[in-house]
């Protein structure tokens, strides 16, 4: 399907303004002025708001969906691509936290107001992203492959709200910012103990071994 230059460049502006500002800044009318048409120009291409924030949300999960291919690709056993996966995940979740933010809002996941029947609904994102989980788990021995991936994506996406909220990095020493890539190369913090990515990544580590065991020596 040939896409119209000025729909990509709604979306464009979109993805820029959500990455920079946010999920409050993306209004209808503030996206159309920035991209340089009148304010109804948008409804020819998306019908209603929540039409375009779809669209702009289905680049986030292209973008993660990327980024999975680019973690997993080096690793050879299924435990393994699990753990890059998970990782990627959370790390995507702290460092783009308004289209993370946007891209699991229910109203939009829910397929209400979106385009129409010849386009794909957000939730058609999600699907293939969650079919790569449980297809990982099922490898790595899951005895309830669906359920276990299930679980075990609610526990990462726990532990990135909760972090990026700054509850976790209080609680366990690691800074109150919920910043993970500051100090990404610290071993420890202020007080001694692990610095903010060390412990995201023994926490993604323990949401692994809680749903699917220790891995094996």
């Amino acid at each position: 399907m040939n896409e119209s230059p000025l729909r990509e460049r709604l979306i464009d502006v979109g993805v820029e303004m959500v990455t920079a500002e946010g999920t409050g800044a993306l209004g209808l009318r503030e996206i159309a002025r920035r991209a340089g048409v009148s304010h109804g120009a948008p409804r020819r291409y998306f019908p209603t708001h929540q039409s375009l924030l779809s669209a702009i949300a289905r680049r986030g999960f292209a973008d993660l969906g990327a980024r999975f291919a680019a973690a997993t690709a080096g690793e050879a056993t299924p435990r393994g691509r699990l753990r890059a996966l998970a990782g990627t995940y959370v790390g995507y979740a702290l460092e783009q936290r308004g289209m993370f933010e946007l891209m699991f809002r229910h109203d939009l996941l829910d397929g209400s107001g979106q385009e129409g029947a010849d386009r794909p609904r957000l939730r058609e994102s999600t699907l293939p992203l969650f079919g790569m989980l449980v297809a990982l788990v099922t490898r790595c021995g899951a005895a309830d492959p669906r359920v276990t991936a299930a679980a075990l994506w609610a526990n990462l996406h726990g532990v990135a709200q909760l972090w990026g909220s700054g509850a976790l990095p209080l609680v366990l020493g690691g800074g109150t910012d919920g910043n993970a890539d500051a100090d990404a190369d610290a071993d420890a913090g202020p007080d001694g103990n692990a610095g903010p990515a060390a412990y995201v990544d023994r926490l993604v580590g323990a949401v692994l071994d809680a749903h699917l065991g220790a891995e094996p020596a």
